[in-house]
């Protein structure tokens, strides 16, 4: 096989990505006429994937200067950092970064004084705010990516808190109902088996959160044909895995039931130690949530015998019991740990919202106020119409009557 350097292998993985990214390849060939991110600064703080390599080429072809560090050490591809550094977009980080790596590769992305973060987890904006003597001169705001990260933004808004604009990128349509949906069950469901190489089918497999991500989680795990059981706190959701016909049931029962249980919440120790004490012998724990607290790690750290790596995705843990766990990607996301994330199909969508959203930011920062925007919807209708095309396909256009129908009050039966 032809021995390639890391920036090659990086540029012909993303070669390769971009026939499925045909949204985002159109914004970036249109911009790189229009300019329309001429003298603009943005830094983010992203999964280091060949689609983000993407949306970095399009904000750099838009005119933008950007930086980019990784939001999860784990998730990183180094062929995609040396590629993005070989073209000249500035990136910091590589798989496996320490905590304190983590945190100086934001500062340094941070240097340029950006006027727009585009973060996935809040942690650039959190450092921003908490780290930073003084606020950047025409600093406008946020593109926040994930459920975890606009947790925290309307957390902030909520105490007054939050001194600038963000933009719910994660609460768009074209985010939730796709990437987090889609992409988020195909993706877990190939981290698992990348990581186990586990057979999915005749298992009991429990979904913990019953969100965009859970729900795609579990639709992908029964049409693996696994039994599938869901530990939801909100009784509606809850009533709507039953109806989607899974076992909706609490912790405490799916505990005892499960044989592979993936976390997809955004909170903390949903899967707590008196759960894990009370599993079956060999079950296999996963997260997709974006940080690694919702299986209280620190509880099976002090509470287990012996502990050994299986391989570099699993870690075996002995019981107090007798019985052994295993936990998949040191309890990181599992998709993009142990297995190249989202595929690209999706998140050229996703990134798309990124990029148009950022522009938003800049053509309307006379407007802005201190709060959480939600993506507007000519934003998510033009990736749509983009997306429908580009697959071959369209959708029906409503005549004037039908809008004027539709907009009036007089007309009824």
């Amino acid at each position: 096989m032809e021995k390639l350097s890391l920036a090659e292998r990086g540029k012909r993985r993303l070669d390769f990505d971009r026939k499925e990214m045909p949204v985002l390849s159109r914004i970036k060939e249109d911009w790189s006429r229009s300019r329309p991110l001429a003298g603009k600064k943005i830094s983010c703080c992203l999964h280091i994937t060949t689609e983000t390599a993407l949306l970095m080429e399009t904000l750099a072809a838009g005119g933008a200067e950007v930086r980019l560090c990784p939001s999860n050490p784990l998730s990183t591809q180094d062929d995609v950092v040396a590629y993005l550094n070989e073209v000249g977009i500035v990136t910091y980080g590589k798989r496996g970064d320490s905590e304190t790596d983590f945190y100086r590769n934001i500062a340094r992305c941070l240097e340029i004084e950006p006027q727009v973060i585009i973060d996935d987890g809040c942690d650039m904006t959190i450092y921003y705010l908490n780290e930073l003597e003084e606020e950047f001169p025409g600093f406008l705001g946020v593109c926040e990516e994930t459920t975890t990260g606009i947790i925290r933004l309307r957390a902030m808004e909520k105490d007054g808190a939050l001194p600038f604009a963000a933009v719910d990128v994660n609460g768009s349509q074209i985010k939730h109902l796709f990437d987090n949906h889609y992409g988020t069950g195909q993706s877990t469901i190939t981290g698992l088996m990348t990581a186990t190489n586990r057979m999915i089918a005749g298992t009991d497999f429990v979904v913990v959160g019953y969100g965009y991500c859970g729900e795609g989680i579990a639709r992908d795990a029964a049409g693996l044909n696994a039994r599938v059981h869901v530990v939801e706190t909100d009784p509606i959701k809850s009533l709507r895995a039953c109806m989607d016909g899974f076992n909706a049931t609490d912790m405490a029962e799916a505990a005892r039931i499960g044989d592979i249980f993936v976390t997809a919440t955004g909170n903390k120790h949903v899967i707590d130690g008196e759960h894990i004490a009370s599993m079956k012998d060999g079950a296999v724990l996963a997260n997709s949530g974006h940080f690694n607290v919702e299986i209280n790690l620190d509880w099976l750290e002090e509470n287990a015998t012996a502990s050994e790596d299986v391989n570099e995705h699993v870690v075996k843990y002995q019981l107090p019991e007798g019985q052994e766990v295993y936990i998949l990607a040191e309890g990181r996301l599992v998709n993009l740990c142990a297995g190249q994330g989202h595929p690209a199909s999706v998140m050229d969508m996703s990134f798309a919202g990124q990029a148009l959203s950022s522009k938003w930011l800049f053509d309307n920062q006379d407007k802005l106020e201190d709060r959480v925007y939600q993506v507007p919807a000519e934003i998510d209708n033009e990736i749509a119409r983009i997306k429908l095309a580009s697959k071959g396909m369209k959708h029906q256009k409503l005549t004037q009557a039908q809008i004027e129908y539709l907009n009036s009050w007089q007309e009824g039966t």
